[in-house]
């Protein structure tokens, strides 16, 4: 038997049962990667403060049912790259100290689908509610 054939044996032999213990374990581990991202990284808070604001507008608005479907997608898709471009962060911040033109390619890119997804909820965004700001202007 070789080597990696082993290795791979003893992995498989490492797989539990389902317990319902690890998985409320598995919650408290995501809610901590939240918490980091909140506290951490100041562009959370401007999407905080922008998801208050368009919640808000929402409600006050009473948007359909389809449209709130639309707007929390969009939500999700911004704090969802965020989050993502925050563990690349952390990554390449461990993986590489000193300054690496790739690992900065990598922040850029990670940086860049944060813009994307926030350019595009900003599009949602206008597309549900300027005809409701129309009628009240």
């Amino acid at each position: 038997m070789s080597r990696n054939s082993r290795v791979v044996r003893k992995n498989l032999n490492k797989i539990s049962t389902f317990s319902f213990a690890a998985r409320i374990k598995s919650f408290s581990y995501a809610f901590a990667g939240i918490a980091v991202l909140i506290k951490s990284q100041h562009n959370a808070w401007i999407h905080l403060l922008a998801t208050t604001l368009v919640i808000s507008c929402g409600l006050f608005f009473q948007i359909e049912s389809v449209e709130w479907c639309l707007v929390i997608l969009a939500i999700l898709a911004v704090f969802v790259s965020e989050a993502l471009n925050t563990a690349i962060e952390f990554l390449c911040d461990v993986a590489s100290p000193a300054p690496h033109p790739f690992i900065q390619k990598s922040k850029d890119v990670a940086a860049g689908a944060v813009l994307i997804s926030a350019i595009g909820a900003v599009i949602i965004g206008l597309i549900i509610f300027l005809p409701y700001f129309k009628v009240y202007l």
